[in-house]
Parts: structure tokens; sequence; C-alpha cells
């Protein structure tokens, strides 16, 4: 049987790659405006953030890493549920156009979000401090981004978005060493500070 390889540069690109898209918009990089139209996220949503991410997941759980395996698959979800939201067809828009109460919706949504991500930072601490950092920022994305749409307050929406961008930087930058490092011998070894004596590759979300 072939040695399976590691699925964690894959996961956590797809991760990265579609929460820099969405938090530059949050943030208003780039000229962008609460009115902006967000459709342009979709498609990374769909296809990079939750598909590719899943099927990254997916390879974890047949690696035996649990671990990984939810986180990718979970966030995976998540992308797919928030493309839904966005895409006409599913209707969740238009349930919402005449109701005062969709940014508390989406609070609940995200507020979920939240104590899940909290769950992953404990359950990372005998991790790398890499992921240590992923999780800490990306608890604190979800929570902005919580409060921002309860209050529907955009200066706090912004402070999400810029905390997700580095939450984006941090993902490429676990998932950069976990590339590095499937080269025999590795080209460069980035360091990602791991935390106890596990061998697991550096990206692996184990």
């Amino acid at each position: 049987m072939s040695r399976i390889g590691n699925p964690g540069p894959l996961g956590l690109c797809g991760f990265a790659l579609t929460t820099f898209v969405l938090s530059c918009y949050n943030a208003g990089i780039f000229g962008m405006t609460a009115s902006s139209p967000v459709n342009v996220v979709v498609g990374a949503a769909v296809f990079y953030g939750g598909v590719a991410q899943g099927l990254a997941g997916m390879w974890e759980f047949v690696s035996g890493n649990t671990f990984g395996a939810t986180a990718f698959t979970s966030y995976a979800a998540f992308w797919l549920s928030y493309a839904a939201i966005l895409i006409p067809w599913f209707g969740v828009a238009d349930a919402y156009s005449s109701s005062p109460n969709v940014s508390q919706a989406l609070a609940i949504f995200l507020l979920a979000w939240t104590i899940f991500t909290v769950m992953l930072l404990v359950s990372s601490l005998r991790t790398t401090f890499g992921l240590v950092a992923l999780f800490l920022f990306l608890s604190i994305t979800f929570l902005l981004l919580t409060i921002a749409e309860y209050t529907e307050n955009l200066r706090i929406k912004r402070a999400g978005g810029f905390f997700g961008v580095f939450t984006a930087i941090i993902a490429w930058y676990n998932a950069m060493a976990g590339l590095l490092d499937s080269h025999d011998p590795p080209l460069i070894r980035l360091p990602v500070g791991k935390i106890g004596s596990s061998s697991t590759p550096v990206s692996s979300l184990h």
C-alpha cells in the first residue's frame, strides 16, 4: 500500500486563501466598503475552502489524525454553509430580506463557530506554537465578527477583518512549513515551535 502524503498543507492553504479573501472585504482593504458585493468569495468558499479542504479532512481521517480531520472537515463545512448564505438558489438571504433580525441570526451562526474554534484552540495546546497562534487568532476573529454582527458595528467588523488577515497569514506559514518539510531532505525548515516530543509532520494538525 502506498504511503499517504501529508494532507495538512492542502487543508491549511484552502482555509488560508478563503479566509484572506473574505477578511480583506471585512477589513475594507483595497477600497471595499460594507456595501461591496461579497459574491467574489463564493467560488473560493465552495471549491477551495469547501471541497479541497474537506478532502484534506477526509485524508486526515485515513491517516489516523482525528484532530486534523475534525478541524479541516468542520471548517470546510463552515465555508460551504457561508457560501450557501450568499448563493440566491438557497434562499437564505431572501428569507431575511424583510426581517430586522438578519444581523442577530448571523451573530448566532458566528458565535457557534467561535465556541468550536476555542475548543480546537484548547486541543491544539500540545501541537505547535504555530497552530496555537492560528487557532488563537481565529478565535479572536470569530469573536469580533460575532460582536460586530450583533451590534452592527462596522469598526469592530473591520477589526475582525484585520485579525482574519493575520490568521490567514499564519495558516499559510504553517502550510509552507509543511510543504518544505515534505522534501527529503527538507529544502529549509521553517520554525513552528513544536510543543512536546511528537514527530508528527509540522502542519498535519495533530
